[in-house]
């Protein structure tokens, strides 16, 4: 059995997954709640055994909890932690732009979709909302724009009189009270972005693309834009499996 993990700034996920690819199961956690006694809690909860650990491979992006989790998966498993960018990618990926610039996270995703045949743009809708670009077997390069939530978070946090609220897929555009006001401007704000931001991305390429879409505000935008896309909340774990493959 494998632990294939992604270690988000928000949220870290993990997935057990047989040595047959299959996968046995997930669970979700908090990045920044993680220690030692609450990772062997949820462990033991799950009915882990780590005996039965064969490889152990992470995407992350956040650098400290990495750590703790190898520190720990390591001892118990007697295996390598291996961390995605740590390994070697070549027979896999070709990297137009600064390596070390780009999160693994983004590179899991780019391997997972990569065929060698058609274009790509990921648009993954996490802490940050992230444009990659994928031509053939190259990773050409990506955009990252504020996250949804984020932002929706960060102006409830600074404006005294906006309260914190769910953003909602909204018919009109224009808000007659202060809820409905901005549920409109991040709505339609972030489907105009969405629509620009992939035009530009096909102007500059002069190339044609699928549009692959992930991430927690998917679901809101896969039917409220222009742009032509295809939902896919697996392309993690799938990048993850196909990399783990070069470990031996």
């Amino acid at each position: 059995m494998y632990i294939l993990g992604d270690i988000g700034n928000t949220e870290t996920k993990i997935w057990f997954v047989s040595n047959k690819n299959k996968i046995i199961k997930k669970i979700n956690f908090p990045s920044k709640e993680i220690t030692n006694n609450k990772l062997s809690t949820l462990l033991k909860k799950n009915n882990f055994k780590f005996k039965y650990i064969e490889k152990i491979l992470f995407c992350s992006v956040v650098p400290q909890t990495f750590y703790l989790i190898k520190k720990f998966l390591s001892k118990k498993t007697n295996k390598n932690c291996y961390e995605v960018k740590n390994l070697n990618l070549k027979s896999l990926i070709k990297v137009k732009v600064d390596y070390k610039q780009v999160g693994s996270d983004r590179i899991t995703n780019a391997i997972s979709l990569m065929n060698g045949r058609n274009n790509y743009i990921i648009l993954d809708f996490g802490t940050a909302t992230t444009f990659d670009v994928i031509i053939k077997k190259t990773y050409f390069g990506g955009i990252i724009a504020p996250g949804v939530k984020l932002s929706l978070n960060s102006l409830s946090d600074r404006a005294t009189l906006i309260p914190k609220i769910d953003l909602k897929k909204i018919s009109k555009v224009i808000g007659n009270n202060t809820i409905s006001a901005v549920r409109s401007g991040f709505f339609w704000g972030y489907a105009g972005l969405i629509d620009n931001i992939i035009n530009l991305i096909k102007k500059e390429t002069r190339k044609t693309f699928k549009v692959i879409i992930t991430g927690g505000f998917s679901d809101l935008f896969k039917n409220s834009i222009k742009t032509k896309v295809s939902q896919n909340q697996d392309i993690t774990i799938k990048g993850l499996i196909k990399i783990s493959r070069l470990i031996k």
